[in-house]
């Protein structure tokens, strides 16, 4: 079954990074939004029944507001994590490691 994940976690303060405003693209098109829950977890991000079409995809994270709710400036408003889908039908799994100062992502599992 095809889905889109990711789980953030903030480096800075070693716990998820919950309340982080997600949205996922294609094309330039919006196709769904999205917030991490408490343990920093967006479960599934592609709607409900679409299909996971080959091409790139780009997962857009609310940085800034995030550490604004946390107090905290931060030097990235956003991260913009691009990927390309080949194959239909596979679970995309982008964790994002977070601080202030910096970002780290890979393809989870």
């Amino acid at each position: 079954m095809s889905a889109i994940t990711t789980h953030v976690l903030d480096t800075a303060r070693g716990r998820p990074a919950a309340g982080v405003a997600v949205a996922l693209e294609r094309g330039g098109s919006l196709l769904a939004r999205g917030a991490t829950d408490a343990d920093g977890r967006l479960r599934d991000l592609l709607p409900a029944g679409a299909p996971l079409e080959p091409g790139s995809y780009r997962m857009v994270f609310d940085t800034e507001g995030y550490f604004a709710a946390q107090g905290t400036e931060a030097f990235y408003p956003e991260v913009a994590v691009v990927f390309r889908v080949r194959e239909g039908g596979e679970h995309f799994h982008v964790p994002l490691l977070l601080s202030p100062f910096g970002y780290s992502t890979y393809r989870g599992t």
